[in-house]
């Protein structure tokens, strides 16, 4: 049973800095995509950034250059430092594990965990 549990969120003041973790277990972790999306209060789930098997990131234009995508294969952990935290930052955030080693497709996401971005 695939299973993605996310850590590390939390409330911080803006400019402030986090990192997420999501340890996944229940599939070969280092031979597929992941991903981090997130939802902010009554709006859609949104987009934040991938990395592939072999390592290559995207990012969302709203956190390019703030926040970093990053995987350790043997401890089977997706991680995203998150720089510069803004209070639009504030939402729930997800980790998400795609069907196959790219970052494209349908993924299956976790529980999620909350990030408060306030003064």
């Amino acid at each position: 049973e695939v299973q993605l549990v996310e850590s590390g969120g939390g409330l911080v003041q803006p400019g402030g800095s986090l990192r997420l973790s999501c340890a996944a277990s229940g599939f070969t972790f280092s031979r597929y995509g992941m991903n981090w999306v997130r939802q902010a209060p009554g709006k859609g789930l949104e987009y934040v950034s991938a990395i592939n098997s072999g390592g290559t990131t995207i990012y969302a234009d709203s956190v390019k250059g703030r926040f970093t995508i990053s995987r350790d294969n043997a401890k089977n952990t997706l991680y995203l430092q998150m720089n510069s935290l803004k209070p639009e930052d504030t939402a729930k955030y997800y980790c998400g594990k795609y069907e196959g080693p790219s970052y494209s497709g349908t993924y299956i996401r976790g529980q999620g965990i909350q990030v408060t971005v306030s003064s």
